[in-house]
């Protein structure tokens, strides 16, 4: 049996014409420019599938070597013609079934008893301990090549940790089982990709130059690596030797079982593990935190960890780890930096900097993660979301703009803090001591805030006078925030307005819905002080002209910038 997925479809996408099929590899590449977006069974997916290609196209290319080879192929449109080449020349690795090296896999694992298991352990989108929520009741008995591909990949990027089958040769195995090692290795990560127009500039956006990235000769993806054994690889302390190496990352040892039919079972256990403290320096998909904790437990005088997203809380909520530079120190004082943003993000702000990139192009910073519960052995939640900006943001060169979006994001925080406060004084005023009022008016507040921030954002690139802008986000804010305001204290109730005595810590106080209503105006004003200025009450927020700034290279061709910004 053979399925090759150099040739056969099994990656699903979306083009731009809405329409979705699943493509091969070459297909991939040979039509990227008219694909949109890779559209997988489920976002952390799609994220893997993405730096698969990555892997792929870094190794066909070679490169890029520095900007200048990077602006080569961003105005080539045919970049990855090498990649059909280069997928020809390496196509028995690909193939899913192959009995000898089969693709992402470990040819021969096996338990003593030889015990083949559900598919429920690859398939992430069955719940754990839920069967009941999904289509796949009671679970994932059989299913095609190409479905199988595709979960092969994600297992190996986002697999949960948990006691696993021990297999024969690995000497971690104890009593037949693999004990607790870790997730895979992107279950670590805030995953964080820039993505284009089509999926042709989502991968030279991610595609970071060997100036950039250290690109060591000795940095190859798995399928130029020889099929792994069931036990760690001998040569870890040595890796990742690159972002090819760390893009196919195999975390976990697993071997399908399929039949002419399909694959109707899985052997999975423990493969390479990765440590992720640190890895900052070879991980650019993510953003980092310093962590004091970990220093104190590794030993270290400085640990960072990945900045893990909080699946309840929006992309833009966080902006400020994604877009605050990364010089790695404070601004005052020379201590280490609390966070770092993610490389990814670096790179395009070089991009930025060097002209490669117009000063107005958009690009969407999706983000990615997985909430893991009971040990990391199940999968909580998902977390998939997406930011869009202009890259002039991003420039260290002119950090104004990106501290006003920044801003921004306290100055509806501080909002909303005080719409929660009116919600639990409108609460106390009637007699209740529970804190869901104010943690439902937060909600409320952050969901009613989330749209006009983002077409704030995605129009801030425009704005000459940043203090300007952020005064007429304040308006928005005020706006927005103050609707919410008038619906809490209609919906008050009776024994809210007639009030009674509260404590305070300035003593006893009479709390009704009147005087909630004061403390909350006031409050209002002193996080939003800008909100009245000259500026937005005439309604005329300063523009830009589009032009470079002082000293930027013109490396791009204004006219083309419509070609290179990303659809909302």
């Amino acid at each position: 049996m053979s399925f090759d997925l150099t040739g056969q479809p099994w990656l699903p996408v979306q083009f731009l014409d809405g329409g979705e099929r699943e493509v091969s590899l070459r297909q991939a590449f040979g039509e990227a420019g008219r694909i949109r977006r890779l559209a997988g069974d489920l976002p952390t997916q799609d994220f893997a599938l993405t730096r698969l290609l990555l892997a792929i196209a870094h190794d066909a290319l070679d490169g890029p070597a520095d900007t200048e080879a990077w602006a080569e192929l961003w105005e080539d449109g045919n970049a990855f013609a090498r990649a059909s080449d280069y997928l020809a020349e390496h196509r028995g690795r690909f193939d899913l079934l192959h009995p000898l090296t089969p693709f992402f896999q470990t040819p021969g694992l096996h338990t003593a008893n030889h015990e083949v298991f559900s598919l429920n352990r690859i398939v992430a989108d069955v719940p754990n301990g839920s069967p009941f929520f999904t289509t796949r009741f009671p679970g994932v008995a059989r299913i095609g090549f190409a479905e199988a591909a595709r979960w092969v990949v994600h297992a190996q990027a986002f697999d949960t940790s948990g006691i696993k089958s021990g297999v024969v040769g690995d000497p971690r195995a104890k009593n037949g089982k693999a004990y607790p090692q870790g997730v895979a290795w992107a279950g670590n990560l805030g995953g964080v990709l820039a993505e284009g127009a089509t999926l042709r500039e989502t991968l030279l956006l991610n595609l970071l130059a060997a100036d950039h990235h250290p690109a060591p000769v000795d940095d190859r993806p798995a399928w130029r690596q020889p099929p792994t054994g069931p036990g760690a690889s001998d040569d870890l302390a040595a890796r990742p030797a690159g972002l090819r190496d760390l893009y196919t990352w195999q975390s976990r040892r697993l071997l399908l079982h399929a039949d002419a039919e399909g694959v109707h079972g899985v052997v999975l256990t423990y493969g390479d593990p990765l440590a992720p403290h640190n890895a900052q320096h070879f991980e650019p998909m993510s953003a980092w935190r310093r962590s004091q904790a970990q220093e104190k437990k590794l030993g270290k005088p400085l640990v960072y960890m990945p900045r893990e997203h909080d699946p309840a809380r929006a992309a833009w909520r966080g902006l400020e780890a994604l877009i605050a530079p990364r010089d790695g120190r404070t601004a005052s004082g020379g201590d280490p930096a609390s966070s770092l943003r993610p490389g990814v993000v670096e790179w395009l702000a070089r991009l930025s900097q060097e002209g490669c990139l117009p000063r107005r192009a958009l690009v969407r910073l999706r983000t990615y993660g997985v909430r893991y519960g009971t040990q990391q052995s199940v999968v909580d939640e998902l977390t998939h979301d997406a930011v869009a900006l202009a890259v002039v943001l991003l420039h260290e060169g002119n950090q104004a703009l990106g501290q006003a979006a920044v801003d921004a994001v306290a100055d509806a925080d501080l909002a909303v803090r005080a719409l929660g406060d009116l919600a639990n004084d409108l609460a106390e005023a009637a007699g209740s001591e529970s804190e869901a009022d104010r943690l439902e008016a937060r909600d409320r507040g952050f969901g009613a805030l989330d749209e006009p921030y983002r077409r704030w954002l995605a129009d801030l690139h425009d704005t000459a006078d940043p203090q300007t802008a952020r005064a007429v986000w304040q308006h928005t804010a005020r706006r927005v925030v103050g609707r919410l305001r008038d619906d809490l204290v209609a919906t008050a109730g009776q024994a809210a307005w007639q009030g009674r005595v509260v404590s305070r810590p300035k003593g006893d106080v009479w709390l009704n819905t009147a005087s909630a209503e004061l403390s909350f105006n006031a409050r209002l004003r002193k996080a939003l002080p800008l909100a009245d200025t000259s500026e937005v009450s005439a309604g005329v927020p300063a523009q830009s002209t589009g032009s470079p700034g002082p000293g930027e290279p013109p490396c791009a061709d204004p006219a083309d910038e419509d070609l290179r910004k990303a659809s909302a």
